[in-house]
């Protein structure tokens, strides 16, 4: 079985880089939109319509770029704890954008930094799983510094996306790019928490679990 080959720091960096983009370029482009209505027509229901989409759009992008910073960025020094409040307030954000609802089960406490990075892209991938809508539940087993988390996605007609498995299994995916560098860098994340990532599916549930092994 070929390994999942160790991307460079130049690109990984560029790859995340163009997927935060990817992501926020939709609701940053209708602000700018809501902008262009409100300088061209003066009319008050347009003017109205073009500030909720503003504030809608605003909001979106904020939630994704609070998201984004979390899940991808440095969030501190190296060895850095974070409050799974926080985790659970930028991922609930990001949900409330998204097809699916968010159920979180983990009580709050602090966790290393790349433990929390690790879960946030998992609850990436699991939303990825249920395109048309549903329910992403995330729970914890074990102590806060060494747990296992599982992540269940339930919807209509559930899926692993095409070569998920594959990629967090370990292999090379087809092509690396800004699309694959999500699921990679879970992989990396995984491994930099010694822990390892499992994806199955049944008739209604996709689900995700990442552990240190036995």
């Amino acid at each position: 079985m070929p390994e999942l080959k160790e991307l460079s720091a130049m690109d990984l960096s560029a790859l995340v880089a163009s997927r935060v983009c990817h992501d926020i370029i939709s609701p940053v482009g209708a602000i700018t939109n809501g902008l262009e209505v409100l300088d061209e027509d003066p009319a008050e229901d347009m003017r109205e319509f073009a500030m909720d989409l503003i504030r809608k759009s605003a909001r979106q992008a904020s939630a994704k770029l609070q998201f984004a910073r979390l899940a991808f960025g440095a969030a501190g020094s190296a060895g850095m704890e974070i409050d799974l409040g926080d985790a659970q307030s930028v991922a609930m954000g990001f949900m409330e954008n998204e097809k699916s609802d968010l159920v979180w089960e983990l009580q709050r406490a602090y966790m290393p930094k790349n433990l929390v990075k690790l879960l946030l892209n998992l609850i990436l991938i699991a939303n990825q799983c249920i395109p048309r809508g549903g329910t992403i539940t995330v729970s914890m087993t074990g102590e806060a510094a060494s747990p296992t988390f599982t992540l269940e996605s339930k919807g209509i007609n559930p899926r692993i996306p095409l070569g998920m498995a594959d990629i967090l299994s370990g292999e090379e995916p087809e092509r690396v790019d800004a699309h694959s560098v999500q699921p990679i860098y879970a992989v990396l994340l995984a491994r930099e928490c010694g822990m390892r990532l499992n994806i199955s599916k049944d008739e209604e549930i996709v689900r995700i679990t990442a552990a240190r092994p036995e």
